[in-house]
């Protein structure tokens, strides 16, 4: 869902601007490569009250007035969390792939998965990767992906452990809404500790071989009723 004005200001690793008006926000879950652990983690999140997708990939559109750029979220509760993520962006017939967070409610996820991500803004690095015209072929599995919370390590690992961001994009496709600007969130990797944890500050950081690395940090707050 997209509402008129939706704008995004972001810039190439050498500082050319790049402005986005996407008509849809993804956001792309259960995109693990090992299918079977995958299976295994949505059995484990339904023996806590999460409800199982309804496919796998599972794939939830939002709002994309969620995105953000700011250092400062506001979210609505104290039981929410970051996720890193890849980000795979289309704009004006070109591609860019960036890192964000998929900041989720937890305590509306056990009742609504849809929801619980749609209560909380979709921080993204304002700076992306030009891929072209179309997506390049990335070293994908040498990709590494980290986030950090208050300072100590909270996800970290390669992108070899998700499905390919094209893979997971030309699945979404196939269900329609091909070819529109789009912002997709290509998934995460297991937590260090095998638990969420609450806390103020995320850093996420995307490093590809050759290529700069692309980074944010960003502080959460509970919104004032």
């Amino acid at each position: 869902m997209a509402r008129a004005g939706t704008t995004i200001r972001l810039r190439t690793a050498d500082g050319q601007p790049v402005h986005v008006a996407p008509s849809r926000l993804v956001v792309a879950g259960y995109t693990g490569r090992d299918q079977d652990a995958v299976r295994h983690h949505i059995e484990e999140l339904a023996a806590i009250g999460v409800p199982e997708p309804d496919s796998i990939p599972a794939f939830y559109e939002l709002d994309t007035d969620l995105l953000t750029v700011g250092e400062d979220v506001e979210v609505t509760g104290e039981q929410t969390s970051g996720e890193v993520e890849p980000v795979l962006i289309r704009s004006d017939g070109r591609y860019y792939l960036t890192v964000g967070s998929d900041h989720t409610d937890r305590a509306l996820e056990r009742h609504d998965i849809k929801a619980s991500k749609g209560a909380c803004p979709k921080p993204l690095a304002d700076t992306v990767i030009d891929l072209g015209a179309q997506p390049a072929s990335l070293p994908w599995d040498e990709i590494t992906a980290t986030c950090w919370l208050d300072d100590e390590l909270y996800q970290n690992g390669t992108l070899a452990q998700l499905l390919p961001i094209t893979q997971v994009l030309a699945t979404w496709e196939s269900q329609g809404a091909s070819g529109v600007p789009l912002v997709l969130f290509g998934g995460t990797m297991p937590l260090l500790d095998g638990g969420f944890r609450f806390g103020r500050k995320w850093r996420m950081r995307l490093e590809i071989p050759g290529r700069p690395a692309a980074e944010f940090t960003y502080t959460t707050s509970v919104r004032k009723s």
